[in-house]
C-alpha cells in the first residue's frame, strides 16, 4: 500500500450535496449560528420554519511509513440554509441539527482512529463514512420527529440536553482538524 490520498464531501439534512465553497462555517463550541448565517431564501413550498444544511468533509492519506492520516471538517452551508420564522427558539432547534452533525464528525474521527489499514483501504474508509452518514441522516430525522420540528417544547429541551451530553461524551474526538 504505497501512497494514497482521497477527499470526500457530503452534505446532509434533507439533501445530499457533493460540492463545497469557501463561505461555509466550521462548527465551533464557541461560535453558535445566528440568523444572519442563513443566506438562502425560504422555500415557499415548505411548511418548515427553517432549514439547516450541514456538511461533513474528510480527506485521508496512507503510506507504509506514516500510516493513516486524515482531516475532518463539520461545516454549516449558509447558501443552502434558510429561516422563515426567525426566533431564538427556532434558531436553537437549527443549532441542534448542526450540533448533531458535529456528533457524527466526532464519531467519524473515532472510527478512523480505530481503523486498522488493510489493502482495500479506500473501500473500507468509504464504507465507514457512508455507514455513519446514513446513521446521521436517520438521527436528524429522529430529532425532528421526536420534537415535532421543535413544536413539542418539552421534547425539544430533552433533545438539546441529549445532544449536549453526546458532545461531551465524544469530546476526546473533537480535535480532528
Amino acid at each position: 500500500m504505497s501512497n494514497i490520498f482521497f477527499s470526500v464531501s457530503i452534505a446532509l439534512l434533507t439533501l445530499t450535496r457533493f460540492h463545497s465553497r469557501d463561505d461555509q462555517i466550521e462548527w465551533s463550541a464557541v461560535r453558535k449560528l445566528t440568523w444572519t448565517d442563513f443566506k438562502q431564501r425560504p422555500d415557499p413550498s415548505s411548511p418548515n420554519a427553517a432549514l439547516t444544511s450541514s456538511i461533513i468533509k474528510y480527506d485521508f492519506g496512507y503510506n507504509d511509513v506514516d500510516g493513516l492520516s486524515f482531516h475532518i471538517h463539520c461545516e454549516f452551508d449558509p447558501e443552502a440554509s434558510w429561516g422563515r420564522t426567525k426566533t431564538d427558539y427556532i434558531l436553537s432547534h437549527e443549532q441542534g441539527h448542526f450540533d448533531i452533525t458535529e456528533i457524527y464528525a466526532r464519531k467519524l474521527d473515532k472510527a478512523f482512529k480505530e481503523y486498522k489499514p488493510t489493502p482495500d483501504i479506500k473501500k473500507k474508509i468509504n464504507k465507514i463514512y457512508m455507514g455513519l452518514m446514513a446513521e446521521l441522516h436517520e438521527y436528524q430525522e429522529k430529532y425532528d420527529a421526536a420534537t415535532n420540528f421543535s413544536l413539542n417544547h418539552d421534547k425539544q429541551q430533552e433533545w438539546l440536553q441529549k445532544i449536549s451530553n453526546q458532545l461531551k461524551e465524544l469530546e476526546p474526538y473533537s480535535n480532528y482538524h
